[in-house]
């Protein structure tokens, strides 16, 4: 007779009591392969596929384009936060869409007529300076030079028109040209820019040297199929939100999040109809969401992933304020159960600060895991550092605290129109964690090693797993959970990313 130790998921997550992430623990599997042997490639909608589990919060301290870029050249993606205009937000999709691509199907273009003072200001807005200069400043128009950093790097003055110091021997491509073959003039050429012109010299599209190089650098890249970073966007159920989508969509938005704290609503259901029938391309994900019945009712209306967690966040106090919510890892293993058998892909949203926390939620049937404070205190977080008894900080708030909700928040918490604001969030400060290039690889590894212990290649291998019951799990009491920390120790130093 075999013995088998544990407890599946299905005997301990459908208990009267619900359970957070730290009262349980996976047990080990068979180890046969190497950490880098494991894929996290994983669905974040029905269509979208990315290859690294990540997603950062859309959340005012948390995403704005540097975030989204950061995460999408990781193979992650970033959701643009709505706390602002919409002129605002589009324009942060945009900056996402411009920063990496394979044709550049929409430059920034100048006339002969701007002046060096105007690519300075286009360059402090997007960190790029090689510009097409065209007869009138447009696309489609005849291309008459490009400059570049060695154009304008020693010259003093600022307002020099380009025209006097634009490079006018271009190197450039035919319009029709192949990706590949663009891609070998360049590096022939060692030219930092590729104009496409048409037959009559017109500009129509432009290609970059350093997109090779992040190419090369990022081989994860969470791209679309133009090869433009892929980037999501928040909007709430209000009216505004319709117009709004329109803007993100002009914008090439991938996939929009409907930001609610209680998703299960008439609202949240009209809005999902509205877009998948007005913008069929563009992916929706509903929630938040933390039973069956709620998912059901989202699916129905054709949302093409769901957000779990009501009240888990570090910053949120909506289960101690409101009395409603669920704890969080019981909340991911019973929705994950019902949606993945929909085909509909869940995310966990919430209460989660360390890599042992999104391997459980991946292993509870989570496709992504949404993070907020694990990005809050990166350098590519919105907000400026600052010291506090010594220690580097930056802000970090949740949505649903009263200076979120001041700033525009209340759409979330359909609290808008209310005379009296509740809070369901708190504002704080997390600790510096460096830049997404050192801390994305570190959550990478750790993840690959969580896998590797489990005796798991991949997210549809773990998934597998759980629902046959292979997978297994045990409670852990409050001292279970003191033991697997750090303890009995007179000092001792942390690592950087605890």
């Amino acid at each position: 007779m075999t013995t088998r130790d544990g407890f599946s998921a299905e005997e301990i997550f459908t208990q009267p009591t619900g359970y957070a992430y730290n009262d349980f623990i996976i047990l080990p599997g068979y180890i046969d392969f190497a950490p880098d042997d494991v894929n996290l490639e994983t669905n974040l909608t029905r269509n979208i596929k990315i290859k690294s589990p990540f997603i950062s919060s859309p959340m005012d301290t948390v995403t704005e384009a540097e975030m989204a870029i950061g995460l999408a050249l990781w193979g992650g993606i970033g959701i643009i936060h709505y706390n602002n205009t919409i002129d605002q937000q589009v324009e942060e999709v945009r900056k996402v869409k411009r920063y990496e691509n394979g044709f550049i199907n929409n430059p920034l273009v100048l006339s002969p007529d701007h002046r060096i003072s105007d690519i300075d200001m286009i360059k402090a807005r997007y960190n790029f300076s090689g510009i097409p200069i065209t007869e009138n400043g447009r696309l489609n128009s005849r291309l008459i030079g490009i400059v570049t950093n060695r154009d304008i790097d020693f010259e003093k003055d600022r307002a020099r028109k380009l025209s006097e110091i634009m490079t006018k021997d271009l190197l450039t491509a035919e319009e029709g040209i192949t990706l590949s073959d663009a891609n070998k003039i360049l590096r022939a050429s060692k030219k930092g820019k590729l104009p496409i012109v048409d037959k009559e010299g017109r500009l129509v599209s432009l290609m970059s040297r350093s997109d090779l190089l992040k190419n090369r650098g990022y081989p994860l890249s969470s791209k679309d199929e133009k090869k433009h970073l892929r980037v999501g966007a928040a909007i709430s159920t209000k009216e505004e939100s319709r117009e709004r989508l329109a803007a993100l969509h002009e914008a090439g938005v991938d996939v929009v999040i409907i930001d609610s704290a209680q998703g299960n609503s008439v609202y949240q259901v009209e809005m999902i109809k509205f877009i998948k029938s007005k913008y069929p391309s563009i992916d929706v994900i509903g929630g938040n969401v933390v039973t069956e019945e709620q998912c059901k009712t989202l699916i129905s209306a054709g949302a093409d992933a769901l957000r779990i967690g009501m009240g888990p966040g570090s910053i949120c106090t909506t289960q101690t304020t409101m009395a409603v919510g669920r704890p969080q890892a019981t909340a991911v293993f019973r929705t994950a159960r019902y949606a993945n058998k929909q085909g509909v892909p869940v995310i966990a949203d919430g209460g989660i600060a360390n890599i042992g926390h999104i391997s459980k939620a991946l292993a509870l049937g989570a496709s992504t895991a949404m993070m907020g404070s694990m990005f809050a205190g990166t350098k590519e977080a919105p907000g400026e550092y600052f010291y506090e008894n010594g220690i580097r900080l930056k802000k970090y708030r949740g949505m649903g605290s009263l200076e979120a909700m001041e700033a525009g928040g209340t759409n979330r918490y359909f609290a808008e129109e209310s005379k009296v604001i509740v809070a369901q969030g708190v504002s704080g400060a997390v600790i510096d964690k460096g830049t997404l290039n050192d801390y994305i690889p570190y959550l990478l590894q750790g993840l690959k090693h969580s896998f590797q212990d489990m005796g798991i290649r991949n997210l549809k291998a773990l998934h597998e797993s759980l629902n046959s019951g292979e997978l297994r799990f045990e409670i852990r009491s409050p001292m279970a959970q003191r033991e697997g920390h750090v303890h009995d120790m007179y000092s001792y130093k942390e690592p950087q990313y605890m």
